[in-house]
């Protein structure tokens, strides 16, 4: 008993023998879906949809249309080519009225319009917040009392340009790591600032390393963190007013004391990061990379 599939394979080289080697290929149609030839499927509508060449130009249009199902999964506005030949495939749909028409036309708007509207509300948004954060600065700075009057004199179409671009100076300020360009510094004249020389912790034995050159070494510098310059910006105004408050009880003018706390505050966490990245170059420069020997092995590395 011969199968559908192995009279089709006969009938196909019989064609061959019959008009010449490949004439079956060049008349007959395949479809690249469902790999149906024209014999096993005569009631079939075929179509020709892009510019493909040979077997792969034929395709059912049952199979394509459930392929084009598939790429139109979140809508018929999604335009489907042609994976081969990248040609966009024509596709006409029937006319439903007039009320229909409308409706796509209004989807259609709100579907092109409706990300700008999106980044213009989330855009506000982030305006609105610096304007507020800009208001509750001043008062930090100033006290609650004059903050509040110097806002009410003040010419609105100036708060509105001014007060949010105080968070704006805020964090590019934060992005400047002038404890790096000072540790530089002081790294290159390291021999002669007396203060310096003082604190042998702060300078590296450079006898231990006469292969590695101690001013070429670069400097260690944390990693970029954008989460943490922007936390670090906006509660500056809060931690200076902390700090003025609680080293500057001295001071009459609230302004004087949160300017003074905010020094204060930047003097002495550049100091700190100062002495703790140049412990870190210290650690690095110092480093040893020791022989694989079980004397090591059995000091150094923890058992899993």
């Amino acid at each position: 008993m011969t199968t559908n599939s192995g009279q089709n394979y006969e009938m196909r080289i019989e064609n061959v023998n019959e008009n010449g080697p490949g004439s079956y290929w060049e008349s007959g149609r395949y479809c690249w879906v469902c790999f149906a030839s024209d014999e096993e499927d005569q009631e079939a509508a075929w179509v020709q949809p892009c510019k493909c060449r040979g077997t792969t130009k034929w395709v059912h249009q049952a199979c394509l249309q459930r392929w084009f199902d598939e790429k139109q999964k979140m809508g018929t506005r999604i335009k489907v080519s042609c994976p081969q030949c990248k040609t966009e495939y024509i596709v006409v749909y029937p006319n439903m009225g007039v009320m229909v028409y409308l409706l796509d036309k209004v989807d259609d708007i709100i579907y092109k319009w409706c990300p700008f509207m999106a980044a213009g509300v989330v855009v506000g948004g982030v305006y609105w917040c610096g304007v507020t954060y800009g208001a509750i600065t001043v008062m930090q700075v100033l006290g609650r009392t004059e903050g509040l009057a110097l806002l009410e004199k003040t010419d609105p179409i100036l708060l509105i340009i001014v007060l949010p671009a105080i968070p704006l100076v805020l964090i590019l300020g934060k992005v400047i790591r002038w404890e790096d360009i000072l540790l530089g510094f002081i790294r290159k004249n390291i021999t002669k600032i007396p203060l310096i020389r003082s604190f042998p912790s702060f300078r590296p034995n450079v006898a231990n390393n006469p292969n590695r050159d101690y001013y070429d070494f670069p400097i260690i510098a944390g990693p970029f963190s954008a989460t943490r310059i922007l936390c670090g910006a906006l509660l500056l105004p809060t931690v200076a007013a902390f700090f003025g408050k609680l080293f500057f009880k001295s001071v009459k003018s609230d302004f004087h004391k949160t300017i003074l706390g905010g020094l204060t505050f930047i003097a002495l966490k550049g100091c700190l990061r100062i002495y703790h990245n140049q412990q870190n170059y210290i650690r690095k420069y110092q480093r040893q990379i020791l022989d694989y020997v079980e004397p090591n092995i059995s000091k150094y590395v923890k058992p899993e």
